[in-house]
């Protein structure tokens, strides 16, 4: 077995004080879209249980209590993690809003 052939790359990336920042704060914006996508997962997980989710299957039956304190724990637990999320977020816009302003060096 021969070893694989690696091109030789140099990536050369220059980025401005400002580029930088904007992408800090691009990366946040990002993991708050996500996280807003996981609270929406869990809103529909608890309306397909409760037989309310549109498109979803209908019963003529009521979910359990078993089935809603199920439900009820693992949303709480999806919940409690994103808000420990959004705090780590929040530490991190505040991070990057105090990066002083300095206007970009000459090159």
């Amino acid at each position: 077995m021969s070893f694989p052939t690696i091109p030789n790359i140099n990536p050369s990336i220059t980025l401005t004080r400002e580029n930088a920042i904007d992408l800090l704060l691009a990366s946040i914006a990002f993991e708050e879209l996500g996280l807003a996508h996981v609270i929406n997962a869990e809103a529909e997980k608890i309306q397909a249980v409760l037989g309310t989710l549109e498109g979803g299957p209908r019963t003529d039956t009521a979910p359990s209590l078993e089935d809603l304190l199920k439900i009820d724990a693992s949303v709480n637990k999806v919940l409690n993690t994103v808000i420990k999320k959004e705090l780590l977020l929040l530490i991190k816009l505040e991070n990057v809003m105090e990066i002083p302003q300095y206007p970009d060096q000459p090159e």
